[in-house]
């Protein structure tokens, strides 16, 4: 049974290899310069922004997962995510293959209260409406039964390897170099961040599992929900440094934006960062009986 992982050179996509490895050893890699994860991964070289090309990567597929991550830029965003989302459905559709979508929470928007798999999109921001329009592209297809698929939704990450999360960017990184590590807007409201191998391994077991489609699904996080401020002082406590903490209040953060591109992306989602953020995956751990990595862990194992 041949699982195909489109946008494969990310974390996610990475994770989501090696987890697939438990259920199928026909595993194709597609992204512009794919690299093997297993040693019997197929590699298949594809731009999705060009319908042949995802049309024949997508060939032969029972399942397949759309992980892609494009530039962080809401111009690239609104240029681009469309035609990939098209591109991907229209194969999936001509192939007659299962369609996940591995999605994050941008399109909820401000939300009070815990976001669960029945909380409505209502973006506030530019890239969660671009995240809503794709969204929904999914969910009118598979409402007109013409497409089998699932959106797997995640929020922020954390874990090895995650040289563009935020706590990457601001704690571990900070704490390596002996510097003082960051949080933005608000260090003691909770802040849900998903362990990305465990991200990995739900996808799989999603893209598994047939009754999982033709819905949506929170991914499993550690529901002991940590406040920024706790969260660095599990990553100072394995790092063996200060537990201190340096919170960016958003003024600073848009100042920052005026140098570096990057910031000045993440200033529309600030509002993550100014409440309580609170994940529920109950519908997933109740049906899948599956244990998220706790927060200490996973954040042993990233620092």
């Amino acid at each position: 049974m041949k699982q195909t992982i489109l946008g494969a050179s990310g974390i996610v996509g990475t994770e989501l290899a090696k987890a697939l490895s438990n259920y199928t050893n026909e595993i194709r890699i597609v992204s512009r310069n794919p690299k093997r994860v297993n040693t019997g991964d197929e590699l298949c070289s594809a731009n999705l922004l060009d319908a042949e090309q995802t049309i024949k990567a997508v060939a032969g597929s029972e399942i397949a997962y759309l992980t892609v991550g494009l530039q962080y830029s809401i111009t690239v965003w609104q240029a681009q995510w469309h035609i990939v989302m098209k591109n991907v459905i229209d194969a999936c559709k001509l192939h007659n293959t299962k369609l996940v979508f591995f999605d994050n929470v941008y399109a909820l928007g401000k939300v009070n209260g815990p976001m669960t798999e029945e909380t409505p999109m209502n973006p506030c921001s530019k890239k969660g409406e671009v995240r809503a329009k794709i969204g929904k592209m999914i969910l009118d297809e598979v409402r007109s039964g013409k497409l089998t698929a699932l959106i797997a939704r995640a929020p922020d990450f954390y874990g090895p390897n995650t040289p563009l999360s935020l706590p990457e960017q601001l704690v571990f990184r900070n704490l390596r170099e002996g510097k003082t590590p960051r949080w933005l807007i608000n260090a003691d409201v909770k802040h849900s961040f998903i362990y990305t191998p465990d991200a990995g391994k739900a996808a799989a077991i999603l893209g598994n599992s047939p009754d999982a489609f033709n819905q949506i699904w929170n991914l499993p996080v550690d529901t002991n929900h940590l406040t920024g401020r706790e969260f660095v002082a599990l990553a100072a406590e394995a790092a063996g440094r200060n537990k201190k903490v340096m919170v960016l209040p958003k003024f600073m953060v848009k100042a920052v934006g005026f140098f570096v591109p990057a910031i000045k992306e993440s200033v529309e989602m600030l509002y993550q960062y100014d409440r309580e953020y609170i994940f529920d995956c109950s519908k997933f751990n109740r049906t899948f009986k599956f244990e998220a990595a706790p927060y200490a862990e996973g954040i042993k194992a990233s620092a």
